[in-house]
């Protein structure tokens, strides 16, 4: 599935900077390699076993000629595998920040929850800690075991799938999240572009206001 990038009405640069050196690890982890969104690898090893991971140079490279290139990572079979947005959310939402700090938003997972994410438009997947997953009830038992490579080296990660993520009435899903268990300061995980991707983001960095509108 090809997606669009997000059409912004304000040039924008990601809040990861204000965290410092530790979110700054993340979104150099998640970050985009290439112009392609979310170049995601299925490759076998010489076992058998399906690995998926971000990025071409991060497949062995006696394995690269077969790897195969995925828009995204697939969901099980019982699963819609187009990530949309929802036609309910049908009204813009607003949410307020403090500029030249974190965009900080409460989102809701699976319908159910409170959690905070920053708003980082560097990282091209929702990241979540792995132990706000479990506290949502969210098992891994149909993830796929992947990595992603970025300056500070590769590092293996679990694409969780979830039904939906809401940030007030901008909802989209289902999609896969990255369980990566680095600590985010006071929030829970970043919230990327594959969710950010679904609406026209409209960053207003004079007033502190962001806004998610339908597409």
């Amino acid at each position: 599935m090809k997606m669009r990038p997000p059409r912004y009405n304000r040039p924008v640069m990601s809040s990861s900077k204000a965290l410092g050196p530790l979110v700054a690890l993340v979104a150099a982890l998640l970050c985009w390699g290439s112009p392609a969104w979310a170049q995601m690898y299925r490759w076998t090893d010489d076992l058998g076993a399906a690995h998926y991971s971000q990025g071409l140079d991060s497949v062995p490279e006696r394995h690269r000629s077969r790897a195969q290139l995925l828009a995204y990572p697939e969901l099980p079979a019982t699963a819609p595998t187009a990530t949309s947005a929802s036609p309910e959310a049908s009204k813009a939402t607003r949410i307020s920040f403090t500029p030249g700090k974190p965009i900080m938003v409460t989102a809701r997972v699976n319908g159910s929850g409170s959690i905070q994410l920053m708003l980082d438009t560097g990282a091209s997947v929702t990241v979540i800690n792995p132990r706000v997953l479990a506290g949502l009830g969210i098992g891994v038992q149909d993830s796929l075991r992947g990595s992603v490579k970025g300056a500070t080296g590769t590092a293996n990660v679990l694409f969780v799938p979830v039904q939906s993520i809401e940030v007030g009435a901008a909802r989209s899903g289902p999609l896969r999240v990255a369980a990566h268990d680095i600590e985010f300061g006071n929030g829970d995980g970043l919230l990327g572009r594959d969710f950010l991707d679904q609406f026209t983001v409209n960053i207003d960095s004079t007033a502190g206001v962001v806004t998610l509108s339908p597409r």
